[in-house]
């Protein structure tokens, strides 16, 4: 009972800290804002997008950009009110997190575009480069809703052990899979229909640890490595970095194929990677009709994912003006 009561003191204390916060940034934005229109800030959204769409073609980085905007939302805890998409997660204090090994790479990929467009807030760009990057993919539009207050210091990051765990220690996947993301409040269908974002990316040794596929193509399997496999939806040059251990054969494509090559192989392909919590969505009752329905249906699959994805990317999100700004 004492526990108890010293676990809620400390939540009520967050709540508090983080309140006050949230009202700072939204004095600091709405007044930063008054100097701009919504057309002028929905112009530099636009550029934003433009600018996304080149690095893109360049760098081949969706994968990571969309790893990015996930763990900047997925902090969120629907009893505090705390963490969400808010920008935190540009400052080292968040970086430094376990979870988020490697994403201060995404980090410097997108500063240069937000010196460019600064009024453009790090909580809209960082969703925005996901967003784009569905897309880009061959994924679905998303109706996302911009206008997102960034917060302003380190001392607004939530603290570590809000993201999942791709080998829980003490639950099995999918106790863990429903403790993160009903913490979050979403439902069963959102957790499926968002881990299918797995089509795209790889693990790696040097990031999550979970693999000894590590950085280089001479560290990566027979999709990863530079030769002789060259993926589909590659659309320069190169894939970027090789190396690592990917979800599915084709993981610069955004499609079912996460859904559909589990079926075709059951997850034994030694070139692709399945954890506990990707198990769990084949073997737990409730979450595998949906597994089942993505594999079989990929625009079922499209329509879920572009309604969760937006659902996770204005978690925690305080918007200015209220109702948001569409592109």
């Amino acid at each position: 009972k004492r526990e108890r009561r010293e676990r809620e003191e400390r939540e009520k204390r967050e709540r508090e800290r983080m309140s006050e916060a949230a009202c700072r940034r939204v004095g600091v934005v709405s007044n930063h804002l008054s100097d701009v229109s919504v057309d002028k800030y929905k112009s530099e959204l636009k550029a934003c997008k433009e600018d996304i769409s080149k690095l893109l073609k360049k760098l081949q980085c969706h994968p990571i950009l969309i790893r990015l905007a996930w763990h900047d939302a997925g902090t969120f805890d629907a009893r505090t009110g705390t963490g969400g998409a808010d920008g935190s997660i540009r400052f080292d204090q968040e970086l430094s997190h376990g979870a988020n090994a490697g994403l201060d790479k995404a980090v410097r990929y997108l500063k240069p575009i937000h010196n460019r467009h600064p009024v453009v807030s790090w909580a809209d760009l960082i969703q925005l480069a996901a967003a784009t990057s569905v897309e880009d993919a061959g994924g679905p539009k998303i109706d996302m809703k911009y206008g997102r207050v960034e917060v302003k210091s380190k001392e607004e990051c939530p603290d570590e052990g809000n993201l999942p765990d791709a080998y829980p220690e003490k639950q099995t996947g999918a106790q863990h899979l429903r403790f993160i993301f009903h913490r979050m409040g979403l439902s069963d269908r959102d957790i499926v229909a968002l881990s299918g974002a797995h089509t795209l990316g790889r693990a790696f040794k040097e990031r999550s640890g979970t693999t000894e596929c590590g950085y280089g193509p001479k560290k990566g399997t027979k999709f990863t490595g530079l030769c002789p496999y060259h993926p589909a939806g590659a659309r320069s040059d190169s894939m970027g970095m090789g190396g690592g251990k990917s979800w599915t054969k084709d993981w610069l494509i955004f499609d079912n194929s996460y859904f559909t090559d589990y079926l075709k192989n059951y997850g034994k392909d030694k070139d692709l990677i399945w954890f506990p919590t990707d198990h769990a969505l084949v073997t737990d009752q409730d979450f595998k009709k949906y597994f089942a329905l993505y594999a079989l249906d990929q625009n079922e699959f499209f329509k879920d994912f572009a309604f969760s994805f937006k659902k996770l990317s204005e978690l925690g999100s305080k918007f200015v003006p209220e109702q948001g700004i569409k592109l």
